[in-house]
């Protein structure tokens, strides 16, 4: 589907306020009410667009990291992407035509989860099948410090991680410098 100036401005005051009636919509774009309902239900329907909340992780304290990998094979990678597709901490992964062919953009609620998630057996880098990879942790978010942090895969009381994980058995986790997993039962929320 081809965007047209009004879907761009649509989809742009959407993004400054999801909340946006289609009473507001429409007088803003020119538009009737159902002028711009019909406008928003079109962009959804297509899948160009999707209406949702997103998470700002300068207020909530997070830190992120940008995680850049070299996966072995397609079939490496196809693990690495069962294993963490349910990954709490995991916001997007992203393959690459480069050297490195897969990145992962994930958050943890503080300096030393961040390290754990870099070094230890729950972090995609330790798996096997990933080659080499490089850590940058994430200073300044500029332009949008909101992502869709997936709040859907806290809480859930799991014995092991989505990764296969056991925290309980981690000495960064027995030492209180980790908080866990959030989907599982031995997450700390102190």
């Amino acid at each position: 589907m081809e965007l047209d100036e009004i879907d761009r401005r649509l989809i742009s005051l959407l993004r400054e306020d999801g909340r946006l009636s289609y009473t507001r919509l429409g007088e803003l774009l020119g538009y009737t009410l159902m002028g711009a309902k019909r406008r928003v239900r079109k962009l959804i329907d297509c899948g160009v667009l999707k209406v949702t909340a997103l998470e700002s992780v300068e207020a909530l304290r997070f830190r992120g990291a940008l995680i850049m990998l070299e996966v072995a094979d397609q079939r490496s990678l196809e693990e690495l992407l069962r294993r963490f597709r349910d990954c709490p901490r995991i916001i997007y992964l992203f393959t690459l035509m480069a050297g490195y062919n897969l990145a992962a953009l994930m958050v943890a609620e503080d300096e030393g989860t961040l390290e754990s998630e870099a070094w230890e057996r729950c972090s995609i880098r330790s798996q096997p099948g990933v080659r080499r990879s490089e850590f940058y942790p994430i200073g300044e978010v500029y332009f949008s410090p909101y992502l869709p942090i997936r709040f859907e895969l806290w809480g859930m009381n799991r014995e092991r991680a989505p990764c296969g994980v056991d925290c309980g058995v981690c000495e960064r986790y027995r030492d209180r410098r980790c908080r866990g997993c959030p989907s599982t039962r031995l997450y700390r929320v102190d």
